[in-house]
């Protein structure tokens, strides 16, 4: 039996105009509640604090959060998103945000591992490889683990030292009342060592700034703003910690005759009032097809009006639909200037539409005159 997912709403106790920082206080305040060391063995408090971390997860995030909003957890599907395997994995997310309370930080104790820097990459495409995807090739620098010292700081031959202020924990413990409240320690900024001989390389940071080079696929059909997340590309994490996500931010280019309102394509054509009079078939681009398409304009077309093409539009990435649509623009153009060949015969035609030269049609206040009744 399938379970169905709390709203991520409801759990964090926050309406859907809520900003970023009640989403992280809520969290908070759900984290505090329902933290494992301050609920050993109790099962329950478990899943809510691992659903109070997925909730916070795609929440604190704009694009998963729009994602949400409009498609609910199914929308989540396709983005890669799968929650948390346990709760490591949620204290190397993002466990500091609760640290300090009641005498435990991520699990108590000294400082493990963090998540290492997420990244940005922008990648701009034309709307030629947004429609049928692309895989390209992205070069971008972060920070890795120091090869010469192996991501401990230290210098060849030496280890880093357990910090004598807060002796190896990371943390120095004030007693306040009944409480007990932890700070992460100054002198060794929670990492309960102290680097005494920094590697040379890397200057004790235990990282260098390396060039990196990946191949990345382009789903079809991504649009401005739409994000990529590639695991584990980002920077090293710190002492064991798994390594950031790298997130590659889409935009897409102005087209010269396509322009794209979500799955749809608007484009506009030009004809002369003598085709849009007697109708004409013309052929138009398309993105997917070099012979273009046969678009059929009606005898007596108007200015401003749009001819729907179902299907030949982007192509979606949701899953209701496979091809959004087109919509031609018929623009009637006028002549500026006409010779007198033409001159004759628009004028004949104005006489078999009983108009004068002076734009004035007979019988003209016969019609005015219906009008007022």
């Amino acid at each position: 039996m399938t379970v169905q997912k709390r709203d991520y709403y409801e759990i964090l106790n926050l309406s859907r105009d809520c900003g970023d920082e009640e989403i992280k206080s809520a969290y908070r305040k759900m984290a505090l509640k329902y933290h494992p060391d301050k609920n050993p063995g109790d099962k329950e408090s478990e899943e809510r604090f691992k659903e109070a971390a997925e909730a916070y997860e795609v929440l604190r995030d704009p694009e998963k959060r729009r994602i949400y909003d409009q498609f609910g957890h199914e929308g989540l599907q396709g983005t890669g998103f799968r929650g948390f395997s346990g709760f490591e994995d949620i204290f190397s997310s993002f466990g500091d945000i609760f640290e300090g309370f009641f005498g435990f930080g991520a699990r108590g104790g000294r400082t493990r591992g963090r998540q290492g820097k997420s990244l940005r990459y922008d990648l701009t495409l034309t709307l030629e490889q947004a429609f049928g995807g692309v895989e390209q090739e992205i070069t971008f620098h972060r920070l890795e683990s120091c090869v010469t010292c192996g991501g401990t700081g230290a210098a060849p031959g030496t280890e880093p030292q357990t910090c004598p202020t807060c002796q190896g924990r990371g943390q120095v413990i004030r007693s306040q009342g009944f409480f007990q409240v932890a700070t992460t320690c100054s002198a060794c900024h929670g990492h309960g060592e102290i680097i005494i001989d920094p590697c040379p390389d890397c200057r004790g940071g235990g990282k260098r700034r390396v060039e990196r080079s990946i191949s990345v696929k382009i789903p079809a059909g991504v649009d401005t703003g739409s994000q990529l997340r590639l695991r584990g590309e980002g920077e090293s994490g710190e002492h064991g910690g798994p390594p950031g996500d790298l997130f590659v931010v889409i935009h897409v280019k102005e087209h010269e005759f396509f322009t794209r309102e979500e799955d749809d394509l608007i484009c506009q054509i030009p004809i002369s009032f003598v085709q849009a009079a007697l109708g004409d078939t013309l052929t138009i681009p398309l993105l997917d097809d070099e012979e273009g398409h046969e678009l059929v304009i009606p005898h007596g077309t108007q200015p401003g009006e749009v001819i729907k093409i179902p299907g030949r539009g982007m192509t979606s990435l949701r899953g209701y639909r496979r091809r959004g649509d087109l919509y031609v623009k018929i623009d009637v153009k006028i002549p500026r200037k006409v010779d007198e060949r033409q001159r004759e015969l628009l004028e004949a035609f104005a006489e078999t539409e009983n108009i004068t030269l002076t734009g004035k049609k007979k019988g003209h206040r016969g019609f005015w005159k219906k009008m007022a009744r």
